[in-house]
This record gives structure tokens, C-alpha cells and sequence, in this order.
């Protein structure tokens, strides 16, 4: 997530501005093909992500700390919903972004063919950003910015051109400054057509005439060769650059691509390679749509905050290495911590998607939830136990899919909207009871994985786990037990550690939240050191869940043990949940009261201690909905007042 509490270099006058940056235009909803090297038409299957040169942008600039915002129109839709949605998560101001109920939002389809080969469609036919005008250009929310930046596409039409030359003014009568990136598209000029969306230059007086009316009015101009040119209207790059000097004392950065950039301060001289230039990154391209916007969102943390241009430049075209080596545009940039982590350390690997210490980093510094400091959980993802009950009483197993809604509504009742309670439900009798949960605002979710009881460890529906995790939604954590103790014979703990790496691997490559729940207590005796071990078992193999579930520990010194091979191993951790098992409510309280000291534990996800009496009335005729579900609640709310009693929060 953004990195918001950077201190920046502002200058005096620069200080009573709420904002760094607002950027102007495109917005759309790509769609990458997930299938690489091949055709656009025998793609099967698109992963989503927010595009567009400004709207990525205003997403690069959040994550390095910058304090963004977008100006843009999105449909009156469900992607126009997801751009403003997303957008906000990733830290940028949105107040700019109008909704526009006549038009839908933009979207474009792409494919990586082969290196540097990206075949895209663009949708944008009568699209809600192109519909733009002044009217969205609020002078107060441009005012509070220290600059604005404008992009290429926007000037293609004459109620852009006049929002963006609006914004313009009232930018620099503000003592703002101005930023041009070119971003030429031939085709959403009508220069091209709608099957040569990768096209990137074609020769147009018309385009030309337009932008090199905005170049005086600039204080930064960013281009690639071809955008330089087609700004200029010049035939060459540095007759180009020449020509924007003569009309612009702005800033000139040439992107030259896998070479880097050059910046140009100052008058342009018969050598083009005469300008500031900042480290390179030796990088397989893998793919270079959205690189630019990368660069431009490095460049800018330093430009924004007093840097040299050669430290701006090196940012840059660390920022653009990260988005070449990646899939997708925006959702691949790097944070500040991630970037200065690189700079700092490094990679071994030409491919960056390829290096598992920073892909660790960027994944907990992106997550889509954000910090989740507090959770309490109603555990209701048991299965063998239901079954048990349900085979004793006679009742048939669809009765347990029943009580599981009972459940959510329980746990709804006590968390009543606010943050920081949850469910874990399982899939095989849950699914009813997870439409129910999805719209109760829960700030969590989790669904196990594992086959009841099984050691060594077994996922329940498929050895295919990866296959299996795809269809879940984003925002759902997988959960996984595992039997596992630091004296299990060789054999079982090599069997079961690669089962748990590669959970852990197919969990980040489709991009979910795991919590691995490690039981030790039924397997051998709890030392002070055996959980600890445990846990730095598993790091050592790489696995870096985001959650641990664990028992309840049996001495101050274990809880200390444990905390310090988290913070040794993964800082980014999100933190422990306590387990239940099944223990009376009084021995569960006195195990949240162990657990002061250690702030590490963020909560707790207990089950059978809540639900399991109601579960064999309810199946057994003695209670009825009404009456399970308030008994179910009012333990649920002991627990969780007795946890927030330990935190200081009741």
C-alpha cells in the first residue's frame, strides 16, 4: 500500500498544498491475456487490472508516497466502480473521478505475443473519460495540487484539450507546475486502425500543430523518441528536442527504453547523448506495456521532492525495470519499500518476477486488504466434527450447510459492521453460508483448504491446488491446518513441507492471502522453543504465510520465542490468530490474557467452543433458528469482549 509517511521535501511554498500530483485522462479496465505468446484471437482467459497512462500514474506516484489524485469520468457500471474502488485502495485521491451515466468505462484487451510484441484492442468508443470536459475541472481541487500533469490523449478532442488547457491555467496561476507526458497513440487520434492499437507512431501536422501549443506552458516534458517527434513535429530526435527548447524552457526527459533515459536541462547541443543520465538496470523484457508509466511515476518521486535529476532518472528506470519484468501495468509498480529495497540489495535474477524476496515484498506491500490490526473469528469451516454430530442424530449432511448460514448470521449480529471480525467457512458445506458472509461486511474471510485430519497433510478436493484456489474470490484467505511437529519422523516432515510450499506457491501466484494453522500439542510435548522451531522450519523453506494460526502457548517465554522468529523472518507478517480447540470458554480467556505479551497475536478464530452445543440442539429439534443463533452470538461476544478486554479496547 502507499508509503504515506515518507517525509518528503517540500518547499515553504509548497506547504499549504493538500496534494503532489493530479493526473488528467485516460482511465480504463485492462485485460491481459494470461496466456502468454500467443494471438490476441486464441486468448482464453484476461486478468484485470486499472489502466491508463494517467490513471497509473496517479496509482506509481501513490505507492512511491507521493499524494496523488486523478481526474477522469468512468461508467455508470461495474467498472467504472472498480476503477474508483481500486484507485482508493492504492492511496489516490479520487474526488476527481466523476461518474458519467451516459457512457461506459473504457476498457482494453491485450496480449503479450513476444518480446515487445503487444497486440491491444482498445474499447473506447463514445467511452465516459473521453466525454471529459471543463466542467470536471474543479479550480480548487487543481489549486490544492503542487503540479498537474496532462497526457497526449486528452488533447485529441476539443472538450479534453479544453479541460486539460483549464487545468493548465489555473495550475500555474496557482504557482503550480505542469506536466506533459506525450503519451501518443495513433489510433485514439483516428490515425490508425482499431486492430493497430501497439502502433506507436504515425506522422500527423494535425497532432503536432496541437501539442507544440501546449509545450510553453509546461515545466516537465516526458516522451519517447517517436512522442518527442510527433510533439516537435520535427523528423528526428534531436531536431525534435531542439525544436520543444525553442518554444519551452521546460525539462525534457527522451525515454530510450531498454537504454534508459536522458534528462535535458538547459540548451540542447549537436549531441544527443549530452544530458543527465541515471544508473540502468539490466532487465528481460517480458513485457513493455505500462513501462512508461512506471518510469514516469519514479521520475516524479524525485522531481516532486527536490532530487537531483540523476537520482530522479535512476528511480525512473528502476520503476520502469520492475513494470517490464511483470504481467500487468498498475498492479505491478513498486512501493517506496520495494523500490529502495531494490536500489539497496539488488536481484540476481534478469527477471524480477522471478526473485522471491523482492516478490514477497511487493505482494505485503500491496495487499488488497490493508492493515487488518484486530481480528476476531467465528470458525465455522469444521467439517468431520458436523458430520458426526449430524450421522448421531439421525439428520441428513444438507442440515449442516443449513446451520452454517445460522453461523454468519451469529457472527453478524456481534460484529455489526464494525472492522475487525471475521468467519472461516469451509467450501464443502459452506457455500450458501459465504453468499450470506459476502455481504455482511466482514473485514475477513477464510476458507480452509486442507482434508480433515488427514497427516500427512492432503488438500480435500484436489492435489491441484492452484486450479482450485482460481475460482475463489480475491479477498479470501486460504487457510490451511497442518499437523506438524519439529520431532515428526524425517520422512512425514519432508512430505508435509513440500505440501505446505506448494500451497504457498500456487496461494502467490494467483494472488491470495494464506494462513497456515499449525497444530504441535497432539503430536508431542510443547516446549518453550517448539512452536518457534516449527515456524523457522518452514521459513527456511521460503514459505511465508500471511497469517499463523496457533495453539495457545504455555509460557510467556514461548509467545517470545515465536514473536522473534516472525519479526526475523517476515516483518510484513500479519500476525498470529489463537485456535480453539474445542476448549471451554474460561481456559480460552485465560489463554487471550497469555498472550499480552505478545503483540504479535491479533486476535483469535475459535469454533466449536461457540457453535458446538447449538449445532446438536439445533439438529436435534431443541432449539430453533432464532433461539441457535442467539446462543451462538452471545458466546461469540464473550470472546470478543474478553479479547478486546486484554488490548485495552473494551
Amino acid at each position: 500500500m502507499p508509503q504515506n509517511d515518507i517525509a518528503l521535501d517540500r518547499s515553504h511554498a509548497d506547504s499549504e498544498k493538500t496534494l503532489d500530483v493530479i493526473t488528467i485522462g485516460r482511465s480504463s479496465v485492462d485485460l491481459y491475456g494470461q496466456q502468454l505468446g500467443t494471438r490476441l484471437e486464441d486468448t482464453a482467459s484476461f486478468a484485470k487490472s486499472v489502466g491508463g497512462c494517467p490513471a497509473n500514474i496517479a496509482i506509481g506516484t501513490a505507492r512511491l508516497g507521493l499524494k496523488s489524485a486523478l481526474i477522469t469520468r468512468v461508467g455508470d457500471e461495474q467498472m467504472g466502480r472498480f476503477i474508483r474502488e481500486q484507485s482508493a485502495r492504492e492511496g489516490v485521491n479520487v474526488e476527481g473521478i466523476g461518474t458519467d451515466r451516459e457512457r461506459l468505462t473504457a476498457l482494453v484487451l491485450l496480449a503479450i505475443e513476444a518480446e515487445g510484441v503487444s497486440p491491444m484492442i482498445f474499447v473506447r468508443t463514445d467511452c465516459a473519460d473521453m466525454a471529459l470536459d471543463e466542467s470536471d475541472i474543479d479550480p480548487a481541487f487543481v489549486q490544492s495540487s503542487r503540479a498537474v500533469l496532462v497526457s497526449g490523449t486528452h488533447f485529441s478532442r476539443p472538450n479534453t484539450l479544453a479541460a486539460q488547457r483549464k487545468a493548465i491555467r489555473l495550475s500555474r496561476e496557482a504557482g503550480g507546475k505542469v506536466i506533459f507526458d506525450i503519451d501518443y497513440r495513433p489510433n485514439l487520434w483516428g490515425l490508425a486502425g482499431h486492430a493497430e492499437g501497439f502502433e506507436r507512431y504515425v506522422k500527423s501536422d494535425r497532432v503536432s500543430d496541437i501539442m507544440k501549443s501546449v509545450l510553453p506552458d509546461c515545466d516537465l516534458i516526458v516522451g519517447t523518441e517517436e512522442e518527442i517527434m510527433i510533439a516537435s513535429g520535427a523528423d528526428d530526435v534531436l531536431s525534435s528536442l531542439k525544436a520543444i527548447r525553442a518554444i519551452s524552457p521546460a525539462t525534457i526527459v527522451l525515454k530510450r527504453g531498454a537504454m534508459g533515459c536522458i534528462v535535458y536541462d538547459g540548451p540542447i547541443t549537436d549531441d544527443l547523448e549530452d544530458g543527465i543520465v541515471g544508473q540502468g538496470f539490466p532487465i528481460e523484457v517480458y513485457n513493455v506495456l505500462g513501462a512508461g508509466d512506471a518510469f514516469m511515476s519514479g521520475f516524479l518521486r524525485g522531481w516532486l521532492t527536490g532530487e537531483d535529476h540523476a537520482t530522479s532518472a535512476t528511480w525512473a528506470n528502476a520503476c520502469g525495470a520492475f513494470a517490464v519484468s511483470r504481467l500487468l501495468c498498475s498492479p505491478e509498480y513498486p512501493t517506496w519499500e520495494e523500490l529502495q529495497f531494490f536500489l539497496e540489495n539488488g536481484s540476481p535474477h534478469r527477471a524480477l518476477r522471478k526473485d522471491e524476496a523482492i516478490n514477497h515484498l511487493h505482494w505485503a506491500t500491496t495487499r488488497k486488504t490493508g492493515d487488518i490490526p484486530l481480528l476476531m473469528a467465528l470458525a465455522c469451516d469444521h467439517r468431520m466434527q458436523l458430520v458426526d454430530i449430524a450421522d448421531e442424530l439421525g439428520v441428513p449432511h444438507s442440515r449442516i450447510s443449513d446451520f452454517k448460514r445460522l453461523t454468519v448470521e451469529a457472527a453478524a449480529r456481534v460484529a455489526d459492521g464494525r472492522p475487525g471480525y471475521g468467519m472461516l467457512i469451509d467450501e464443502r458445506f459452506g457455500r450458501d453460508a459465504f453468499f450470506d458472509a459476502a455481504t455482511r461486511n466482514f473485514s475477513w474471510l477464510g476458507r480452509p483448504v486442507e482434508l480433515p485430519g488427514s497427516k500427512p497433510l492432503r488438500f480435500e478436493f484436489s492435489q491441484d491446488i492452484g486450479s482450485q484456489l482460481v475460482e475463489w474470490p480475491v479477498d479470501h484467505c486460504i487457510k490451511c491446518l497442518c499437523f506438524y511437529h519439529p520431532d515428526d519422523p524425517a520422512a512425514l516432515k519432508t512430505e508435509q513441507q513440500e505440501k505446505l510450499r506448494s500451497l504457498f506457491e500456487a496461494a502467490r501466484r494467483i494472488g491470495r492471502e494464506l494462513l497456515i494453522e499449525i497444530i504441535a500439542g497432539k503430536n508431542g510435548p510443547l516446549g518453550d522453543d517448539t512452536i518457534a522451531t516449527a515456524l523457522q522450519e518452514l521459513y527456511d523453506l521460503g514459505i511465508k504465510p500471511d497469517w499463523w494460526k496457533l495453539e495457545p502457548q504455555a509460557s510467556a517465554a514461548a509467545w517470545k520465542n515465536v514473536e522473534a522468529v516472525i519479526a526475523r523472518n517476515d516483518p510484513h507478517c500479519r500476525g498470529i490468530v489463537l485456535l480453539g480447540l474445542d476448549a471451554p470458554a474460561a481456559d480460552l480467556v485465560e489463554a487471550f490474557e497469555a498472550t499480552k505479551v505478545a503483540p504479535a497475536v491479533k486476535g483469535f478464530a475459535v469454533g466449536r467452543t461457540i457453535f458446538a452445543d447449538a449445532a446438536r440442539d439445533w439438529m436435534a429439534g431443541r432449539l430453533d433458528d432464532k433461539a441457535a443463533i442467539a446462543d451462538m452470538a452471545g458466546r461469540f461476544k464473550a470472546l470478543t469482549d474478553a479479547w478486546l478486554k486484554t488490548r485495552g479496547l473494551a
